[in-house]
């Protein structure tokens, strides 16, 4: 009942849920599509406030060894694609932005409330969660795992 208010993130070595989700421009991102990649999925609260910002532009500070890894990167909220589009291209993130409209994907993955809870996630190549936490961990501690 009161799940959008308190609840955990999913556990680590559970399935990731399947999505699909349109990014700032209208492409479709399907998790699917992404299998045999490590995935990082960051649930944010709200498109150019300050944890937010600071939050992906640490990612997109440390694009160039998240590539070098061939991880996948994505920041996702229920804001419009308008919204995000404006907010990406001020701060030059190299990552899609998702629109999780009602947040019908943040449900599944426990990140659903009046606002999205910020959260963190690491994908595996099998479609594993390999990390869930939430705030605002450093891109630091993702790297690490994904070493």
């Amino acid at each position: 009942m009161l799940s959008w208010l308190i609840s955990d993130p999913l556990e680590v070595g559970s399935h990731a849920p399947e999505f699909s989700l349109p990014d700032e421009r209208g492409a479709t991102v399907s998790l699917r599509e992404l299998r045999g990649r490590n995935v990082v999925l960051v649930w944010y609260p709200g498109d150019d406030t300050t944890v937010c910002r600071k939050q992906l532009c640490e990612l997109r500070d440390e694009w160039a060894e998240l590539t070098r890894r061939g991880v996948a990167v994505f920041g996702i909220n229920p804001q419009s694609a308008e919204s995000h589009a404006k907010f990406r291209a001020k701060f030059g993130f190299p990552f899609p932005l998702l629109v999780d409209s009602g947040q019908r994907v943040g449900k599944l993955y426990r990140t659903h409330g009046i606002v999205a809870k910020r959260t963190v996630y690491v994908i595996g190549p099998d479609g594993r969660v390999r990390y869930a936490k939430r705030g605002k961990p450093a891109v630091s501690d993702v790297l690490e795992l994904l070493d």
